[in-house]
């Protein structure tokens, strides 16, 4: 479908990184369910801090299909470039700079979408990153701090002229967060202006949502994030969308399950029982959020403290959700 240096991807649908949510038993499940790339959560550049156990997680990239995209974060440009070296020498194959994060934890510490108010900032980071490593960079930008200055594509000239391989736009501002309706039409703009591929991202929640956005925006490919979160199967949902023009029936309850409990199972494995256990509730919160009694269900789930004990109270819940059905 598309390039990113030596890698073609076979697929228009991209896990985006999120903090706290694409760890890699979730990044291995959404390529098992049809996305053609995943990216790590991000990892911040400050090599200092990567002895905590939490970047231990971040950084483990071991028995992961290629190629392994990893996100770094930060804003001094000789940091990017040592942790974009470290990551390579660790086994990311990609490097993606984060400049889209709005968070306030990350924008006051002048990284993120914080750093697109300093273009001379932005080029030298670009320019560090690119010439430290010898594998693709990619980056993930906002189309402007704020409604009054959006800049997107001024940083997308940037981007290419400095080396980036491809670009994903979120299409909001910084200070727009998460609220609002997505530019796409900015998107369209960025992607006329540059030759790498370009991912669209924001607000794209469904098969037929992804299969618009690409028609408005003419983007290589659609960037999911939050949607995919309770519903790795969004991305078998919109390959079979794309390919054919016909929706794909919802999974069955006896599937859902099936998913969920191989996810649970991975995160107890991946991160050990105490930690796993804590980690899978917040994911079997997402898939169960719109599900009858899934709220009730969730408060009971969030005070067991065994991996077996979650994987049975798994098969309880469902098990009635079939026989409720079938009655």
């Amino acid at each position: 479908m598309f390039k990113i240096g030596p890698y073609s991807i076979d697929s228009q649908v991209i896990l985006a990184p999120m903090a706290g949510v694409t760890d890699q038993p979730f990044r291995k499940l959404c390529r098992q369910m049809g996305a053609g790339l995943v990216v790590s959560e991000m990892v911040t550049s400050d090599t200092r801090l990567w002895n905590t156990r939490k970047s231990s997680y971040r950084l483990n990239h071991s028995d992961e299909a290629e190629p392994r995209s990893v996100q770094i974060a930060g804003g001094d440009p000789d940091m990017m470039a040592e942790a974009a070296q470290m990551n390579v020498e660790r086994g990311a194959q990609i490097i993606d700079i984060n400049m889209g994060c709005p968070a306030k934890k990350v924008c006051n510490k002048a990284a993120g979408s914080a750093l697109l108010k300093d273009e001379p900032l932005v080029r030298s980071i670009l320019e560090s990153v690119v010439s430290a490593v010898d594998v693709p960079v990619t980056l993930k930008i906002r189309t402007g701090w704020d409604p009054q200055s959006r800049n997107a594509i001024r940083i997308a000239h940037m981007a290419e002229e400095s080396g980036i391989q491809a670009l994903a736009v979120h299409g909001r501002t910084r200070a727009c967060g998460y609220r609002g309706e997505a530019e796409y039409d900015t998107i369209k703009s960025v992607k006329q202006a540059v030759t790498i591929p370009v991912f669209a991202n924001g607000d794209i929640v469904s098969a037929e949502k992804a299969s618009q956005v690409l028609d408005i925006t003419g983007a290589d490919a659609v960037m999911i994030g939050r949607a995919a979160q309770g519903k790795p199967w969004i991305f078998r949902e919109i390959n079979h969308y794309l390919a054919t023009g016909a929706l794909l029936p919802e999974p069955s309850l006896t599937e859902i399950r099936e998913i969920l409990e191989g996810h649970v199972r991975e995160l107890h494995a991946f991160y050990g029982e105490y930690m796993g256990l804590r980690i899978a509730r917040k994911h079997v919160g997402w898939y169960l959020q719109a599900r009858r009694n899934g709220s009730e269900f969730r408060k009971e789930f969030n005070q067991l403290e065994s991996a077996e004990g979650q994987l049975a109270a798994i098969e309880r819940y469902f098990a009635l959700a079939s026989s409720e059905a079938a009655a």
